[in-house]
Formats: structure tokens, C-alpha cells, sequence
């Protein structure tokens, strides 16, 4: 949370605080519940996104939020830091050509967020990662396809208002979230799936460890090893509802909520790549990308026969083990996770961007 007054950043603030006190200030702000928060953080996301358009036409800018086809694409390799990945810069590059020449997305309708990126608006801190997610769902209305892609570290920190059903929170790891923390599921959910209107969907591809539900979707796919499946009902025990405003959003995710993603070479055999990543594009890019079952069924077959090759690289083996204080065993098991707003027949239903 930051302070409403200098936008000081602060910790996180526990469940059902009334108030809070800003560390730089020492003014004390009245609070309401945890939407509300998260509706003042987006409220000045909102604010600080219509600065764009002020700036010089020069400048480098976001692109135009509006199209019928848009995506945002976030790939952070935690450069010189502990937490160093290899990978998740090619998966955000991979995943840009997919939806450029693959599925027709505009280029300019496609943000990218990566430490490459010379724009300080487009570099992955947290908070760039808000304001871009408010970039994709300006303005969506009928018939647009938006599409949600993250490579990097997740994290899962213990739940106290009873709206998971594991009792865990899933977080994503921003380039600075050693300093400014991490981005709840809770926040995902409230800005990416909540406001989404009839018509209107959202795909959702999430290569990270603890993944599973990261959006907060009602519905997950329970899929065993010869692809049979069945639907578990999410919907939290609180009665706080996780689904759209009348849209449908579908999520790939690198594993389940309890597991770790791999981050490794052994899949492309010539450079390091997220292993959920590279094969759900392989999947498409082999013609087995025709319906959501096929997809899941082809990720889960590919990293499942090269188990043996990632056992030592656990994309989130040293930051667990740092934050947690536990251990990660060698060789464990990836299994990528299907979630979404409504069950669906996985083997009919086509796969569309």
C-alpha cells in the first residue's frame, strides 16, 4: 500500500487495519476493507496512466490501450541479483512473435515489460506492472481477445481472510519486490478479471513457480496423467466472488499452487527458457494447439518426458530456500494447471485468440 497523501510505498497492511501511518510523514490515514484498497490502487494507476498522454510526442509512450486484440507480455530475469533466472527474457521475446505472426496481434497492440527495455515506464518494477495491466483493460469491450503473459518469480504467502481454499495467497515477483513487495492474487483477480464485460476474454499464460491459481479464477482443471479430467470448484469458502463482469478469461499456469516451474536449456537444447513457456508455444507451433485440452494435455506430456533434464533448475528453488528458510528436492514434479471462470468441455471447446 502507499501513502494516499506522498504515495510514500509501505508494507503491506494486515487484515482489517482501520488505518495506517505513513512512514516518511507520519500522518495517520483511515482505511476501508481490502477492495477498497485495491480500488485507491487502481485509482492511481488510472491517474498516473493518463500522464502518458501528456508527455512529450518525442517521448516514448505506451501504445494506444485500444484494439480488438491487445496484450501485455512481462519477462523478468532478476539480472545480477541471487534470484538470477536465464530464461524468461527468450519466453517474453518467444511469446511477442507467437501472438504477432501466429495470432495477429498489431504490434503496437503488444506491450512488453522486460529489463531490456530503454523506456523507464516499460522496465518491470511494480509499480510499471500495475499501471500496464490498467493499459490492457482500458477501454475492453465485445470482442476483444486480451492476453496476459508473465515469466518470472512467484511466491505464496499465508491467506487470513478465508478466501483460499489451500489457505495461501499466490504472488507475483516484480523486478524490485525485494523493496516494494510482490503483487497479490487478490489484486490480479480485482484488476484483470473482475471488470472483464460480456464478450469480451482474457487468456492468461503464467510461467512461475506456485502459479496454479494465480489469478483467483472459480474453477480449476483437475487432469490426471492419461488426460482425464475434472473440474474442482474454486470459489472461496468466504463467499467473495472471483469471477468477470460477463467475460470469460482462461489461465495456463507453469504448475500447481504447491510446486515449483522450471527455468532450464534442456527443452530448446540450445539456450535457457521457462519450460511452460516453450511448451505451450511448441504445442501450437506442432499443430496441437486446436482445442484447450490438447494444449494442456501437450505442455504436460512434453515436460513430463524431460523430467529427468530439470531436476537441478527449479526456477524458484534459491528464493524459496532464502525467504522460507526450506528445501527444495531435485526432480520435482511440474504439472501445469488449467483454470478458468466457467467449466467448459476441454476437448471441444477450440483454443482462440
Amino acid at each position: 500500500m502507499d501513502c494516499p497523501n506522498c504515495h510514500t510505498s509501505l508494507l503491506q497492511l494486515p487484515h482489517g487495519a482501520q488505518c495506517m501511518r505513513c512512514a516518511a510523514r507520519r500522518a495517520v490515514t483511515r482505511i476501508g476493507g481490502r477492495l477498497q484498497l485495491l480500488a485507491y490502487k487502481n485509482h492511481h494507476i488510472a491517474q498516473t496512466f493518463s500522464s502518458y498522454g501528456r508527455r512529450t510526442p518525442s517521448s516514448n509512450q505506451l501504445p494506444s490501450p485500444f484494439g480488438r486484440k491487445r496484450a501485455l507480455i512481462i519477462g523478468i530475469t532478476y539480472k545480477k541479483t541471487k534470484n538470477e533466472l536465464k530464461g524468461c527474457l527468450n519466453d517474453a521475446k518467444c511469446m511477442k512473435y507467437l501472438l504477432v505472426n501466429r495470432f495477429k496481434f498489431p504490434q503496437d497492440s503488444v506491450l512488453m515489460l522486460t529489463e531490456e527495455e530503454r523506456d523507464p515506464y516499460k522496465i518491470p518494477t511494480k509499480h510499471n506492472i500495475r499501471t500496464a495491466m490498467y493499459w490492457l483493460m482500458q477501454g475492453v469491450q465485445a470482442g476483444d481477445s486480451l492476453v496476459f503473459h508473465f515469466s518470472g518469480h512467484g511466491l505464496q504467502q499465508r491467506n487470513y481472510n478465508g478466501d483460499e481454499v489451500d489457505g495461501y495467497d499466490e504472488t507475483l515477483c516484480p523486478l524490485d519486490f525485494k523493496t516494494q513487495g510482490t503483487i497479490i492474487d487478490d489484486e490480479l483477480n480485482a484488476t484483470l478479471v473482475k471488470p472483464l464485460p460480456p464478450g469480451a476474454k482474457l487468456h492468461a499464460i503464467i510461467d512461475a513457480c506456485h502459479s496454479g491459481t494465480m489469478l483467483d479464477l472459480p474453477f480449476l482443471c483437475r487432469m490426471d496423467s492419461t488426460g482425464r479430467y475434472v473440474w474442482e470448484d474454486h470459489r472461496p469458502p468466504s463467499g467473495v466472488w472471483k469471477g468477470t463482469n460477463g467475460g470469460e478469461v482462461i489461465s495456463f499456469s507453469g504448475c500447481d499452487d504447491h510446486q515449483n516451474s522450471s527455468d532450464t536449456d534442456s527443452l530448446s537444447k540450445v539456450t535457457s527458457t521457462g519450460a511452460m513457456t516453450f511448451s505451450f508455444i511448441q504445442a501450437i507451433e506442432s499443430g496441437q494447439g486446436t482445442t484447450y485440452g490438447s494444449i494442456l494435455n501437450a505442455i504436460r506430456s512434453s515436460i513430463h518426458n524431460s523430467t529427468s533434464d530439470l531436476g537441478g533448475k527449479i526456477v524458484s528453488s534459491l528464493l524459496t530456500m532464502l525467504i522460507n528458510g526450506g528445501s527444495v528436492g531435485i526432480g520435482m514434479r511440474q504439472e501445469p494447471q488449467l483454470t478458468a471462470t466457467e467449466p467448459f468441455d476441454v476437448y471441444t471447446k477450440p483454443f482462440l485468440l
